[in-house]
């Protein structure tokens, strides 16, 4: 495609005919891509299983919220990654890069999905953990999602160079806002709830694994094109097990063998904000 038919398209206009079947066979006959998206699903299926059993004796009620928070992490993954996998989550779209050009890109617009459901509840686990109130909660999931759509945005927007980085700058503005509550007003809460111990832990991989994805869309094929698509598939992927599976077992682990601390986190908190207090 040419940069004048590119031009003339529809912003989020799919350039090619392919139906899913085709996507699908496209997909599997790259074994790399396709193994990006299997090792996903895999980890994800281990990772409920064992996060199910990990949760047998939580009795605890804000425990068990923190569990239900988490276990929705893995259950979006294994559900979005069959989507990519799939073919029915991806498409071809015709990207412009610097200089004028534009060439025909598979987008996985599956993943933006994905972390517009999966980070909201990473971050309600936090926030549950911590001992924050609904205030601050409510802030950062807002932002977290504002963060994905406009990602999304970034990636779809077809019509303007310009305009996909726009999208992508303000995607990061975002990012930002999550990350300072996340290193600035949640550590803080987390001491006085008596867990800022993993907390300081689990923000650290948190916010070190996060910076790595819009690092990745501006070097892949979504941004400058340095890494080839299968590249910035794998680069997401073990992101995602490090900022997912990871995170959420160490999480998990804590809180099953901390209930009492859980359960002890006081006035101030999600839990009396939702007495009323």
């Amino acid at each position: 495609m040419t940069a004048a038919t590119a031009a003339a398209s529809p912003a989020v206009a799919l350039t090619s005919e392919l139906t899913q079947s085709e996507l699908f066979t496209e997909i599997a006959a790259n074994a790399s891509l396709s193994a990006s998206f299997w090792i996903n699903i895999a980890l994800a299926g281990l990772a409920i299983l064992l996060f199910v059993y990990m949760g047998r004796d939580v009795s605890d009620s804000r425990a068990q919220l923190i569990f239900v928070a988490t276990m929705m992490v893995p259950l979006v993954s294994i559900s979005s990654y069959t989507g990519l996998v799939s073919g029915l989550t991806v498409g071809m779209i015709s990207v412009p890069y610097p200089g004028g050009g534009s060439e025909d890109v598979l987008i996985m617009w599956g993943r933006y999905l994905t972390w517009a459901l999966s980070t909201p509840m990473i971050l309600v686990a936090l926030g549950l953990l911590a001992g924050t109130n609904l205030t601050k909660l409510f802030t950062a999931v807002v932002m977290d999602i504002g963060m994905c759509v406009t990602g999304l945005a970034a990636a779809l927007t077809t019509s303007s160079l310009l305009l996909r980085w726009f999208w992508y700058l303000l995607s990061c503005a975002f990012f930002v806002a999550v990350i300072y509550v996340l290193l600035v007003e949640w550590p803080e809460d987390a001491r006085k709830a008596g867990t800022a111990e993993i907390f300081s832990t689990l923000k650290v991989l948190t916010v070190t694994l996060w910076l790595g994805y819009p690092i990745f869309w501006a070097l892949g094929s979504e941004g400058l094109a340095i890494l080839t698509t299968t590249q910035t598939s794998w680069a997401y992927s073990l992101l995602d097990v490090g900022a997912k599976y990871v995170f959420a077992f160490l999480l998990l682990r804590w809180v099953v063998a901390n209930q009492t601390v859980i359960g002890d986190i006081g006035s101030g908190s999600l839990s009396a904000a939702m007495a009323g207090d």
